[in-house]
């Protein structure tokens, strides 16, 4: 049943809404048929499309509360047919939702946080984790966002091509949120969820297709190709985290590895002006991890360019994840004593109060310095803020380490 809530929900919310025509009326619908599954389920077994069947619960619930009471007068459209746009260009449920959740008259964040929440399922926790902010305050946030579409009387329609470059920023903001998710699970018993990768990458995917002149889409699928390419070599065979200093490069995935480099210059390139450079986020990241795919040992690793693109990307984008890891950066070609005074700065940052990255780069740093003892107290500290079973694992080692 966890899994097909995982696996299920986004596809199953997704074709509900069309129906339902309301936002909240098909979340309450997609709920109800979960909960019948597990009843259902326990008795009868798991069907063999799990999904197909959620769907067709859900679906008829919402049939029937459409053709009751007066719901859909009460409550505000979600989906409205538009004649700019044919189903082909949405060729998914999921990207039509993704695309409709995030409308312009909504707050960027309130956008990606409810997208994130009705469309990957992902819990307030998780989605608290991605913004750095308490779960109390990201509940409140989307509670406010569907409040503002039901009181502004906000009609969620599929979009027409004239309103991609409203949205495009936001639908790219959740897809790379998506896969970080997967990337590094915040509530679960292994180091990532695979399904919530490869969901990401599968939307990357359709907004490429879809805007193939989007210098960002291109560095978006490009950025997850490259960091994907790298799982398999993530977790060693006794389940323990592995570092990318330590990993067996010859487990990366060259095929994903290719297929993203040949996309790091389109996402660098404007093509309004041949050679212009682009000042996209994500062609910038993509070109980060460019570096690192291309490094054929550790050892390699152009660290000056990485520190150069780092700053590129702070410059324009300034954000405390980019600050802490341009020090992380900047510790590899400058040393640990100057990397150590520049997070120092970052330390008192509200936003990164518990990022546990932020303690356990302290660490390391600390550790290359000799310094064992306090390196060991930044571990504990990281350890605190860290859900992640694997990651624990690892910090706990690290912590023995300097006994």
């Amino acid at each position: 049943m966890a899994e097909a809530h995982v696996t299920e929900w986004a596809s199953v919310l997704a074709a509900t809404a069309r129906i339902a025509a309301d936002l909240d009326l098909a979340e309450d619908c997609v709920q109800d048929a979960y909960a019948k599954a597990l009843v259902r389920w326990r008795a009868d077994g798991v069907p063999k499309k799990p999904g197909a069947w959620l769907t067709t619960v859900a679906t008829r619930r919402a049939l029937e509360h459409r053709r009751r009471a007066d719901v859909v007068r009460r409550k505000l459209p979600l989906l409205v047919p538009d004649d700019d746009v044919t189903d082909q260009l949405f060729p998914d449920d999921r990207l039509r939702l993704v695309f409709t959740c995030c409308h312009p008259a909504l707050a960027q964040e309130a956008q990606i946080a409810l997208t994130l929440r009705l469309v990957c399922g992902l819990s307030s926790t998780e989605i608290a984790k991605a913004f750095l902010v308490k779960e109390a305050t990201m509940q409140a946030r989307i509670t406010r966002a569907k409040q503002k579409i039901y009181r502004s009387g906000i009609a969620y329609r599929i979009p027409r091509t004239a309103d991609f470059p409203d949205r495009i920023t936001a639908v790219l903001d959740v897809i790379h949120l998506v896969y970080t998710a997967g990337h590094t699970a915040v509530d679960s018993d292994g180091l990532t969820r695979p399904e919530l990768a490869r969901r990401g990458i599968d939307l990357a995917r359709m907004v490429r297709l879809l805007l193939p002149d989007s210098t960002e889409a291109a560095g978006l699928l490009a950025l997850l190709l490259l960091t994907q390419a790298r799982e398999a070599a993530r977790v060693g065979d006794d389940g323990r985290l592995v570092l990318m200093e330590d990993q067996d490069r010859s487990r990366w995935d060259t095929t994903l590895i290719a297929e993203g480099l040949e996309l790091v210059p389109k996402a660098l390139v404007d093509r309004r002006g041949a050679g212009r450079a682009a000042v996209g986020r994500f062609g910038v990241m993509a070109a980060i991890a460019a570096v690192h795919a291309e490094a054929p040992r550790w050892e390699d690793t152009d660290w000056p360019e990485i520190l150069g693109l780092y700053e590129v990307l702070l410059d324009r984008w300034p954000s405390p994840v980019v600050a802490l890891n341009r020090v992380i950066a900047l510790g590899y070609v400058s040393g640990p004593a100057e990397a150590l005074g520049e997070l120092d700065k970052l330390a008192a940052d509200p936003a990164l109060a518990t990022y546990p990255y932020l303690s356990s780069t302290r660490g390391e740093l600390l550790w290359r310095l000799g310094r064992t003892e306090e390196a060991s107290k930044a571990y504990e500290e990281a350890l605190a803020f860290t859900s992640n079973p694997v990651e624990a694992e690892f910090l706990q080692r690290r912590i023995t380490r300097g006994a």
